[in-house]
């Protein structure tokens, strides 16, 4: 967390550089290029280039490793309930069947780890793109970008508030953690089985939401109090104006939108499965 008590990292990088709307024009823009393929031969080049667009951008591996254990673990988890639910829907996608192992209850065929191996590459394709936007974008600049471009400021605010509670949520999640330690309930490796743990994580929801409730209404107060929504337009104390880097980055991203869709139109960017003749 930054001292603003944000998740913003400060920098001299192209994207730090970017205006907020370009950036999120820039995010919109590649969520649709991704959702519209299902081609492996698409995703593991746009991964590739995402993780080249991280590296540039020199953001702390120490301050995005939370987030980017989230997305691993959660692509992970996803990656092996579909198998297990479903270990045989890849040889319904590509009409054949190639036995890996018999499950009992179904038989896992290849065809289906390659089918998820294709979703995961294409959710991975997306965590690059989501770490830069997060971390590369200051929630206040980024709000009176939102505003500038003709975005509500009521609105824009909401998503300046959105990226300030995230590390605050963050920290209740840590204090009430190290409280419950105290009280010896244990979270770590050799403080209880999976399952004692588990059920402890699961207990700190019901403090976390209530904190997150309680926090929601005094920041609406003190919204209400400094007359927030009274006035149809309000002034940014800061705020950036689009420069060519960014015009540029939005010309490349609309050519790109336009060519990604004309390709899928022509029939390009179904599911592929190399192993036909199999």
């Amino acid at each position: 967390m930054s001292k603003s008590g944000t998740l913003y990292i400060e920098g001299d990088s192209l994207f730090h550089r970017m205006d907020g709307a370009a950036k999120l024009f820039m995010f919109a823009v590649w969520t649709v290029f991704v959702f519209l393929f299902q081609d492996i031969r698409i995703f593991v080049p746009l991964f590739l280039f995402g993780i080249g667009l991280l590296i540039a951008a020199k953001l702390p591996y120490k301050r995005i490793r939370f987030f980017l254990w989230l997305m691993i673990v959660f692509n992970l988890m996803n990656c092996l309930l579909t198998l297990l639910i479903t270990p045989a829907y890849g040889s319904k996608v590509w009409g054949t069947t190639t036995v890996i192992l018999n499950l009992g209850y179904n038989v896992l065929t290849l065809e289906s780890v390659f089918y998820v191996l294709t979703l995961t590459l294409k959710y991975m394709s997306m965590m690059p793109i989501t770490l830069l936007f997060i971390f590369t974008t200051h929630p206040t600049r980024f709000a009176s970008s939102l505003n500038r471009i003709g975005v509500p400021y009521k609105i824009a605010f909401a998503f300046s508030i959105a990226f300030r509670y995230v590390p605050d949520l963050q920290t209740e999640f840590r204090n009430i953690s190290n409280a419950m330690q105290a009280r010896g309930m244990g979270f770590g490796k050799g403080e209880g089985s999976y399952r004692e743990r588990f059920k402890h994580f699961v207990s700190i929801a019901i403090p976390l939401v209530q904190s997150s409730l309680h926090r929601i209404e005094t920041v609406s107060n003190a919204m209400d109090l400094r007359g927030f929504g009274r006035h149809r337009r309000r002034t940014w104390f800061s705020a950036t104006a689009w420069q060519r880097a960014d015009y540029c980055i939005a010309v490349i991203c609309v050519i790109v939108m336009v060519v990604a869709i004309a390709v899928r139109m022509n029939g390009f960017g179904t599911f592929w499965y190399p192993f036909t003749s199999v």
